[in-house]
């Protein structure tokens, strides 16, 4: 088993555990070693959200969109992302990113109906 693998299990055992936050420490080393790993990026923009950090969050779903842009789970995490840092924030330009990103999900959506 990869290092890459065995960090994302470690990971998963550690939420599963309810500890979030060195959950999120392992995702972060997995993220280290292999950027583009969008299931790690997914997992921890979803932790950090459950911190009440959205805006961290952020990068790590925007990321997942650009490995996988044609994931349509991808855009609608990421719509949710947003949703949550504007509710953090109040800044209207994330209601603006979420609809455009569940657009996006929507899309693909029926692209592949």
């Amino acid at each position: 088993m990869s290092n890459i693998d065995e960090l994302y299990k470690q990971s998963e055992v550690l939420r599963r555990e309810g500890k979030l936050a060195e959950a999120t420490e392992k995702l972060n080393e997995l993220i280290a070693l292999d950027p583009n790993h969008v299931l790690a990026r997914m997992t921890i923009a979803r932790l950090l959200c459950k911190a009440g950090k959205p805006l961290e969050a952020v990068p790590h779903s925007e990321m997942a969109c650009q490995v996988e842009p044609n994931e349509s789970f991808n855009w609608a995490a990421l719509s949710q992302t947003y949703q949550q840092s504007f509710e953090a924030t109040q800044d209207r330009i994330y209601i603006l990113k979420a609809e455009e990103a569940k657009t996006k999900s929507h899309q693909l959506q029926w692209a592949q109906s």
